[in-house]
């Protein structure tokens, strides 16, 4: 897998870093033989928003053929995409690499004509101004990142983290991911969305907190019925009032929430156990295999079976 990564003149450190920090870990950790290359429009070398200038980069050569390219952020006054980077990023994406916009990176992905009737987010300073010059996005500013496949954006800052994150584990499975999150000392997951892995953030988690010491207990009791009358009285709170709580503290309901743990816990015993489906689809509270397979292939648009064999970590 190579990845080319686009650095201009005002980038800051921290979003250029982001992509290097968790594809190059799959590497160092043996998951796989994953490569990152930075390129800039003519090989210069620019200019950081802290004022450091980086140099040894590659030309706009480097994305040709990349599996993945990413434009790690954008200038902040949001102004329109080079044409030239505009045409590289839709040869590429023509090829078939996938193109990735983090935070403010979607405006040159959306100006490139990649985001066309499409869902998408970015930095919340921004829907305004990307809305303005793009009224045929639909811009989500309820999720973390979105994920059609051949494009992904993501929102503001750290979430570039999760929705790198997230590229690993749709390509190397939830147990690689979760190495490289424990690795990165990160969430190994913020999510829970529909088929185009539209993604929420958990909240930070004190544990002092009910609303934390329900998050602990429900993942203890995945197998359980889990109603939110159950989860309400673990937390010790009235229906309403934990509903309210909830979704303020982890912006999802506690039915979506349990369903994306469940859904989770799935996939791991999918890729380190021989459990058969009947007995997964029981362990995460499922209640029957026919759910279980619709849930699962609604979700990742592929059957708890396929998913196993590409995914097995027992292989080899």
């Amino acid at each position: 897998m190579r990845i080319a990564i686009f650095a201009f003149d005002g980038i800051t450190m921290f979003h250029l870093s982001v992509p290097q920090m968790v594809f190059d870990e799959v590497t160092r950790l043996g998951a796989a033989e994953w490569s990152t290359v930075v390129f800039s429009a003519d090989g210069n070398p620019i200019r950081t928003a802290e004022g450091y200038e980086i140099a040894g980069l590659s030309g706009a050569e480097a994305a040709d053929g990349a599996d993945i390219i990413v434009v790690p952020s954008w200038h902040e006054d949001a102004r329109p995409a080079e044409p030239d980077l505009c045409r590289l990023l839709t040869k590429e994406h023509e090829r078939g690499s996938t193109i990735v916009g983090l935070c403010l990176g979607t405006i040159p992905v959306a100006d490139a004509g990649l985001l066309t009737n499409r869902h998408a987010v970015t930095h919340w300073r921004a829907f305004d101004r990307l809305i303005e010059r793009h009224p045929e996005l639909q811009v989500d500013e309820s999720v973390l990142y979105i994920d059609d496949g051949d494009v992904l954006t993501a929102a503001g800052t750290a979430s570039g983290l999760d929705a790198c994150l997230h590229l690993v584990r749709s390509r190397l499975g939830a147990a690689v991911a979760n190495e490289v999150a424990r690795s990165l000392v990160i969430a190994p997951h913020r999510d829970g969305g529909q088929a185009q892995y539209i993604q929420r953030p958990l909240p930070a988690r004190t544990g002092d907190d009910p609303i934390s010491r329900v998050l602990d207990w429900a993942l203890d009791h995945l197998g359980e019925p889990l109603t939110i009358a159950d989860l309400a009285a673990a937390a010790h709170m009235s229906t309403r009032t934990f509903v309210r709580a909830f979704r303020s503290a982890t912006g999802t309901t506690p039915a979506a929430w349990v369903r994306s743990r469940r859904l989770d816990e799935s996939r791991r015993l999918l890729e380190t156990t021989d459990h058969s489906i009947e007995r997964i689809a029981a362990e995460t509270g499922f209640g029957s295999v026919v759910t279980f397979r619709q849930s699962f292939t609604e979700e990742f648009r592929t059957t708890p079976s396929t998913y196993r064999r590409r995914f097995d970590a027992r292989q080899g």
